[in-house]
């Protein structure tokens, strides 16, 4: 998917155009309510945004940004997915299955092998194909203040 694309009678639109990401939006959510994310200095998800290989918004009716998806790839085979959120006053419209369907489904990615962390939200990947990734998986921690996520 490029562009804009919303389902017939939803409210909300979907974008994978990096130009109309709200980085207010994206730094108030992971700075405040990401359990993952609280870590991060602006300029440390500036950076990420910058350096994003995807990334996907999802838009309200006036048009603010309500929810977000970015990803990382080699562009070839490979792709973690990171920073999936919909804003608390915006959950129950399917919005967070619609990023990360839009993110992997959406677009090039398609055929990759996708990686990503959850500690609340296996359902919702897992509805996506994503499984436990098997005794051939291996996981180097963060160190420092990424090693121990704010609560």
């Amino acid at each position: 998917m490029t562009g804009d694309a919303s389902e017939p009678g939803d409210r909300y639109e979907l974008s994978d155009d990096p130009a109309r990401v709200d980085v207010d939006a994206v730094w108030d959510f992971l700075s405040t309510d990401a359990y993952w994310g609280r870590w991060r200095t602006r300029a440390d998800v500036e950076a990420q945004l910058a350096g994003a290989w995807r990334v996907v918004g999802a838009y309200g009716p006036d048009g603010r940004q309500v929810g977000f998806a970015r990803a990382v790839s080699d562009g070839a085979g490979f792709a973690y997915l990171a920073d999936v959120y919909v804003d608390p006053a915006h959950r129950g419209h399917r919005l967070g299955h619609r990023l990360v369907e839009t993110m992997i489904d959406g677009g090039p990615g398609t055929d990759f092998r996708w990686v990503l962390f959850t500690r609340d939200a296996h359902r919702l990947y897992a509805s996506h194909g994503f499984e436990d990734p098997g005794p051939s998986a291996m996981v180097r921690p963060a160190r420092g203040a990424q090693a121990t996520p704010v609560v």
